[in-house]
């Protein structure tokens, strides 16, 4: 592997992620597949914090769409979180790297509390660290999530782990002629209304300067191309 452009970096990973084809849940083998990129760059020397989210268990949108109390739906998508926080964590660790999960929800008998410089030390210990739960607040997403812990754990880029290869102006799934942009500015996705994550996160991003890279996780070998400098999917940032 060559030598790696970021020291410490936070993944934002989707639950849907997680599902592979199956279409609901946690898929075993999708799941060993993204343990093993992790590892791969953690063993090269660079720092890894992630935040997952739970959209293939529960989504508080959805629920509170369908009639649900928003808050309520909000807390039962944060518990979802935490399941697939502790099922990549035992999928990282079954290919030896120590992993620690961190919840806003205090569930001390499954995961520690987040505690800022526990997380911290964990990281330079060369720990891969888990946030889950999101902010552990209903009406904020696991984006704003991974903008607040990045810059809380001071990384230097948020890889945003998606589906497709990059940020489009429509969606390619749907039409064929989307085009995708190579990079764009904090205000190009907020006035093209790009959602690549929600306006919170990006405008947490764009008064810190913290830059994002979206990319394509389910080709194998991205995320070490990423860490290593190679220009692929989008990059967001300031100029």
């Amino acid at each position: 592997m060559s030598e790696p452009e970021f020291r410490r970096v936070l993944i934002k990973l989707s639950g849907e992620a997680l599902q592979g084809e199956q279409g609901y849940g946690i898929s075993p083998q999708t799941l060993t597949i993204f343990a093993e990129q992790i590892c791969e760059i953690q063993k090269a020397g660079v720092e890894v914090a992630i935040v997952i989210g739970g959209g293939n268990i529960f989504r508080g949108v959805a629920g509170s769409t369908a009639g649900m109390d928003r808050a309520s739906a909000d807390y039962m998508g944060m518990l979802a979180t935490v399941i697939n926080g502790l099922a990549l964590q035992d999928a990282i660790e079954s290919l030896g790297v120590q992993t620690r999960v961190q919840t806003a929800l205090e569930i001390k008998e499954v995961a520690e509390p987040y505690i800022r410089r526990r997380a911290t030390r964990h990281l330079e210990k060369g720990r891969v660290v888990i946030f889950a739960a999101g902010t552990g607040n209903p009406y904020f997403t696991t984006d704003t999530a991974a903008a607040l812990r990045a810059m809380e754990c001071h990384a230097e880029v948020i890889l945003k782990a998606t589906n497709v290869d990059g940020v489009y102006d429509s969606d390619p799934q749907k039409n064929p002629d989307a085009k995708r942009f190579d990079q764009l500015t904090y205000i190009d996705v907020l006035s093209k209304n790009l959602r690549v994550m929600d306006s919170t996160a990006i405008s947490l991003c764009m008064d810190n300067g913290l830059p994002i890279i979206v990319f394509d996780l389910n080709r194998v070998g991205n995320m070490k191309r990423v860490i290593c400098g190679e220009k692929l999917g989008t990059l967001i940032c300031p100029q």
